[in-house]
């Protein structure tokens, strides 16, 4: 209870308020700058640029992140995951010369430092949601895959003639034959150290993780084995005044054939650097012990400014990245100035022990990364992603071999395509129409289908004493997830209670929102605000055990849905102009077939029944005398409104017969009290036709 009660009250704050915990950041700053000089040295060799440039980065992320905010405990530097990426851009726009071609690379990452930056302004994070997580999984997978065979060379000593996945994979075995020995036993010993130690659970393995202690073992036994300077890191004598590259802009002005690959390099770095990210901020959000939440947009604000100043000054891309962060936190860092003290560490090791840093071989740099590389890729992912779900595997591999095979973009590209596809199929299947259908019929609802994806599953928020109650009717899937992100945003800070109500109109619920609707609920929880449930989601047929995964609805009738949609709509426009202060109990009818809810005030009642019925019913009144059109809504036929009923209702219900009337005055087809007895005819005609409309 104290510590809940020193979380919520005693939240370290960034800024210069942030600086009265300069002894926890000052401590985790040390323990994260020794893990930053392996990790940076290690991803600038395997982005294919001066080791130099990989300190740099780190250097300027500690300098700007503090004064922009954003995230609080997140350490940020050169990312391993876009080191494939700015290697093969480097290829492409120095034409297969590194040195020609880094300077150029510089400039791309200006420009995708700018691009944040205006995305930052146009609060484009949110869009993160559209990417799928089976797609997401699968680009990280992929790039893990790639960064172990990129960096394989070192490994052996030996420089490869390819630079594709599949070219290098064919070249390991030749390569293999003529490895230098000295080399490739430290590298693989420092690489077995690491998976060693890494499968040791103790504690001070957090503090100091096992790629620091690798790396100094590999210093050591570099020393003691004499290897020759060619297999070792080599810092300028004088690194702040001549070891730093810069942005060749005049070179991509000058060279129009250049704009394309520097165009496709951009998106590319925008797309993987935002995406990973808001992941990553995500993530250490969960382990943060002050449970403060970053700002999405303010992160992908300072990663734009970090990255421009990072490449004037010759650095590489900056990422947030997870085992610093995590090492942060264990550390005992409490705001974003623990970056910054990181930071000067750096600075001082590289003024004064760049002597030492030269001893570092670059094979264990490159165990380093390749351990990094299979963390991305490891068996118990793909086993974690197929127990989730057969499709979640489906679409996760077509992204990784469309990866590996052409680059990251278009294998992001293919595997929301293949996600959408699959999509489109499932809901096929599960919405049908009654009896056979022609070719061009079956594309027409394949297409209605493919739009119901992209539409706003949410059909009416309802605020009451009670709580706060969403209402979902189309499919939930990660294509219009802009519309629930944007609803979760608008819950008022005062409810205390959030109910997320899956109708029967929903037919498809994917991996992605359950995994955001799931990650919502504990947030929600933790923050100490109330409680949140999802109601109805059981109805739906899960594709795995595991409370993620994907659920669709049993079998239905298209023609069936679409009319239950349209009464739906009415019903929810009705809603709005109803005098009934009972709004929940109205919108829980929207169920098309009867189920358990723990919602106060709510009613068991299939209101596609009641909406047809009542449609039917006002129907035959109409066209009646007007003159016994109120007693006739005041006793009406219960077994005959019930046959009615029935036809709208996708599933039949066994619920007992109920009080028609007093369900449509629940609908709010007639009004609950009955009209005066000096009303007229025409008034009442008039008064229900309002309501309707």
């Amino acid at each position: 209870m104290e510590n809940d009660v020193f979380v919520a009250t005693e939240k370290p704050r960034n800024g210069l308020a942030g600086l009265k915990h300069w002894r926890h950041d000052l401590l985790a700053g040390l323990v994260v700058s020794m893990i930053s000089v392996p990790f940076s040295l290690g991803i600038a060799v395997a982005s294919g640029a001066p080791p130099i440039c990989g300190l740099i980065s780190a250097i300027i992320a500690g300098l700007v992140l503090p004064f922009l905010g954003g995230s609080y405990v997140t350490i940020s530097g050169p990312a391993a995951g876009l080191a494939p990426a700015l290697l093969a851009a480097m290829i492409v726009l120095g034409r297969g010369n590194l040195v020609t071609g880094y300077p150029l690379l510089l400039v791309a990452i200006c420009l995708t430092g700018l691009v944040q930056i205006v995305l930052a302004k146009l609060k484009a994070a949110r869009f993160s949601s559209l990417f799928p997580s089976s797609v997401v999984e699968g680009m990280l997978a992929s790039i893990g895959l790639l960064i172990i065979a990129k960096e394989f060379p070192l490994l052996v000593g030996r420089k490869f003639e390819a630079h594709e996945f599949w070219a290098i994979l064919a070249e390991i075995p030749s390569q293999l034959l003529r490895m230098e020995p000295k080399i490739f036993l430290l590298g693989t010993a420092t690489l077995a150290l690491i998976f060693l130690l890494a499968a040791l659970k103790t504690r001070w393995l957090k503090v100091v993780p096992p790629q620091v202690i690798a790396a100094v073992f590999a210093l050591v036994a570099a020393r003691f084995m004499g290897l020759d300077a060619q297999y070792l890191v080599q810092l300028p004598d004088k690194p702040f005044e001549h070891g730093l590259v810069l942005p060749n802009f005049l070179g991509v002005l000058a060279d129009h054939t250049l704009w394309g690959a520097i165009f496709t390099t951009v998106l590319t770095l925008t797309l993987i650097d935002g995406v990973e990210s808001l992941a990553t901020i995500a993530a250490v959000d969960k382990i943060d012990p002050f449970r403060r939440k970053s700002n999405p947009n303010r992160t992908l604000f300072a990663m734009g400014v970090s990255n421009m100043c990072s490449s004037m000054a010759g650095g590489l891309t900056i990422i947030p990245g997870g085992v610093k962060s995590t090492a942060c936190i264990v550390g005992g860092g409490r705001t974003q100035w623990a970056n910054f003290y990181n930071a000067m560490f750096l600075i001082f090791y590289i003024a004064v022990g760049r002597n030492v840093i030269n001893m570092m071989p670059l094979s264990a740099l490159g165990a380093i990364v390749i351990y990094t590389g299979y963390k991305l890729c490891a068996p118990k992912v793909w086993k974690h992603i197929a127990h989730i779900g057969g499709e979640q595997l489906f679409v996760f591999t077509a992204t990784v071999l469309a990866t590996l095979t052409t680059d990251l973009l278009w294998g992001i590209a293919v595997g929301m395509l293949v996600k959408l596809a699959l999509e489109i199929w499932m809901a096929s299947r599960v919405e049908r129409p009654e009896g056979r259908e022609g070719l061009a019929f079956r594309v027409l609802r394949y297409g209605k289908q493919a739009v119901e994806l992209f539409r706003n599953p949410v059909v009416q928020s309802v605020s009451t004493p009670e709580g706060y109650h969403l209402y979902f009717a189309r499919p939930l899937v990660c294509f219009n997830a802009l519309h629930l992100s944007r609803a979760l945003e608008q819950i008022p800070a005062s409810a205390s209670a959030v109910y997320f109500h899956v109708t029967d109109l929903v037919t498809l619920v994917d991996h992605t929102t359950t995994t955001t609707l799931l990650e919502f609920i504990e947030d929600f929880k933790a923050s100490g605000r109330g409680v949140a449930k999802i109601l109805g989601l059981e109805r739906l047929n899960a594709r795995s055990h595991d409370r993620r995964c994907m659920r669709t609805s049993p079998p239905i009738l298209a023609e069936e849905r679409s009319k239950a949609l349209q009464a739906m709509s009415r019903l929810s426009l009705t809603a709005e102009s109803m005098k009934s202060t009972d709004l929940v109990r109205e919108l829980d009818h929207l169920s098309l077939t009867t189920h358990d809810s723990a919602v106060p005030a709510a009613v068991d009642h299939p209101i596609a029944d009641l909406v047809g019925g009542a449609g039917s019913l006002l129907w035959a009144k109409v066209r009646g005398a007007f003159a016994v059109a109120r007693p006739a809504f005041a006793a009406v036929d219960v077994s005959g409104t019930d046959r009615d009923l029935h036809k709208m209702s996708l599933c039949h219900s066994t619920n007992e017969p109920h009080d028609a009337a007093a369900s449509l005055s629940v609908l709010g087809l007639v009004a609950p009290d009955a009209p005066a007895a000096d009303s007229t005819d025409d008034d009442f005609l008039d008064s229900t036709w309002r309501t309707l409309l």
